[in-house]
């Protein structure tokens, strides 16, 4: 992210999409893991995990599309 956005930017609204981002991202990666062999335990519901995935891959297209949409709204200011 730092080589689009400074280190702190000064907008909350992106500030708040790129920590949704990055914990959503965090989140599909434990979530991930959660479905190799070697983490996997017989009690792991897959059907859970999967839904988790989705859930964390929405919220990344989320954060996405807020960070495109303000950047946008920014460059044409």
């Amino acid at each position: 992210t730092s080589t689009f956005f400074s280190q702190k930017p000064k907008s909350e609204l992106v500030r708040t999409s790129l920590r949704l981002l990055t914990s959503s991202a965090y989140r599909l990666q434990s979530e991930c893991k959660k479905t190799l062999p070697v983490e996997t335990c017989p009690t792991t519901d897959i059907q859970l995990v999967t839904q988790q995935v989705i859930q964390c891959a929405y919220d990344i297209a989320k954060a996405a599309k807020q960070l495109v949409t303000i950047t946008t709204k920014e460059n044409n200011n």
